[in-house]
């Protein structure tokens, strides 16, 4: 399985309906096929990607007393804020409800990674929590920038979506997420001895689906994401970064408003498969860093099968549910 590369900058810039249908189609087929995507020729500026890179950088430089004042809230409501390494894991569960000793079993193998979740400022159900802007002056300012910046993109891409889904209404998708409700997560991967990977004595980030619509991937030159080959479950291959590219990739939200028809695939952070992003005599990998914005509903949004993808042969698999309490199912098995 190759991982499809879609030149956006037609949809974008051109007037010819017959480009934007196009690039529409390119896109959904990808989604439908592989579940990712290479985004390349986009609206986000590789210095504004840097800039974002270099903050992320810049936080987790800071001491553990600075990101400490930052802590995500306890428990799994509030998605926002510092996590430290091992507060969070990572798993396809959906919670049901009392599953204490399935979630003790999961962390016996921790995830090595921090997290700063991020969200809009306007909120109020997940305020975001902030360190104090003296002891990262500027952080605070450009991160809400990126955060729109970002949506500024993602809901063309939505568009696109509605597009090549062959809906008549364009605005179909965005009209249920007005951005608010989105993420931008700045992750760390921490160094650790290739060995405890290979083992699985530790672990990155498992194999799992986004609870998103769709998620926006900014990476380093690090590797380490691989992606289910759909066509051969339980086979995973390399998504290598891409120069100046974006990892776009289809969420659960995605795959039930589309009946099936695109995929939500699962993925997961491994060892680098290049050997020169091992370093040391103890073999330890390289750190990595990883910038994913996750466009979700709003709260309120019913995710029901869309009508261009229900058939006779085809019925709704769905019933629908909102994405507060599709978002309860996940985040509840994670903290």
């Amino acid at each position: 399985m190759e991982i499809p590369i879609l030149d956006f900058s037609s949809w974008q810039h051109s007037r010819d309906s017959s480009d934007r249908l196009r690039i529409a189609r390119e896109l959904v087929e990808a989604c439908q096929k592989v579940g990712f995507v290479y985004i390349i020729n986009h609206s986000l500026s590789e210095t504004v990607v840097d800039e974002a890179f270099y903050w992320s950088r810049r936080f987790f430089d800071l001491s553990e007393e600075d990101k400490m004042k930052a802590p995500h809230p306890e428990g799994w409501a509030v998605h926002r804020g510092y996590s430290w390494p091992g507060l969070e894991k990572v798993s396809q569960i959906k919670s049901t409800g009392d599953e204490e000793e399935i979630r003790r079993r999961l962390r016996e193998v921790p995830d090595v990674k921090e997290v700063f979740d991020i969200g809009s400022e306007d909120n109020a159900l997940q305020p975001n929590q902030w360190p104090p802007g003296e002891a990262l002056p500027g952080f605070r300012s450009f991160m809400d920038k990126f955060y729109w910046e970002c949506w500024k993109l993602g809901k063309e891409l939505l568009r696109a979506v509605a597009v090549g889904l062959d809906l008549e209404d364009e605005e179909y998708l965005t009209r249920q997420h007005s951005g608010h409700n989105n993420q931008l997560r700045l992750l760390h991967y921490l160094p650790v001895p290739a060995e405890d990977l290979e083992k699985e004595r530790n672990a990155r980030c498992p194999a799992h689906t986004d609870w998103s619509s769709m998620t926006m991937l900014f990476q380093d030159d690090c590797g380490g994401l691989e992606v289910e080959d759909v066509t051969q479950p339980g086979t995973f291959v390399p998504a290598e970064p891409v120069p100046n590219a974006i990892v776009l990739n289809v969420g659960d939200l995605l795959q039930m408003w589309s009946n099936d028809r695109l995929k939500s695939t699962n993925h997961r952070v491994r060892m680098p498969s290049l050997a020169d992003r091992i370093e040391g005599p103890n073999r330890m990998t390289r750190e990595r860093f990883s910038i994913p914005y996750f466009m979700s509903a709003d709260p309120t949004s019913v995710i029901k099968c869309i009508p261009s993808c229900i058939t006779e042969a085809q019925p709704a698999k769905y019933q629908p549910v909102t994405q507060a309490d599709y978002n309860q199912m996940r985040a509840s098995m994670m903290y």
